[in-house]
């Protein structure tokens, strides 16, 4: 009874739709997730119109500024990209030179760790006998 203000949510009972069931239009979701047929309808017709019209007009598309400002901001990035991969600008040398430097450092604590792991089996080895 006092379970609070709201209701408790329905979980577990979802039912998903098999994909031949989403082709043939039977799925068993609530009517309440589903287009109206008639909708749908209208929008496929909406759709065919506007790709009839577009040949009759003749005229070519211009782009606006900001879409060509958005083009030239993609090209410009995909050049940056390419010379980061290829090492030529600051950013990316840095990057190389920070990555040298950390190889170097594991290297030196790989190669201590193992001079450790040496002396600890030579001590084990005077210990047995």
């Amino acid at each position: 009874m006092g379970r609070g203000k709201f209701k408790g949510k329905p979980t577990g009972h979802r039912h998903f739709s098999t994909p031949e069931e989403l082709l043939a239009g039977s799925s068993a979701r609530p009517r309440t997730f589903k287009k109206e047929q008639a909708e749908v309808e209208e929008e496929e017709e909406r759709s065919e119109e506007e790709v009839e019209e577009e040949p009759e007009m003749g005229r070519t598309t211009e782009l606006s500024r900001r879409e060509k400002e958005e083009i030239e901001k993609q090209k410009a990035h995909e050049r940056y990209m390419k010379l980061q991969e290829q090492g030529k600008t600051e950013q990316a040398r840095k990057d190389l030179e920070r990555l040298a430097l950390i190889r170097k450092q594991r290297a030196e604590a790989a190669k201590k760790r193992e001079e450790e792991k040496a002396v600890r089996e030579q001590k084990k080895v005077e210990a047995r006998k």
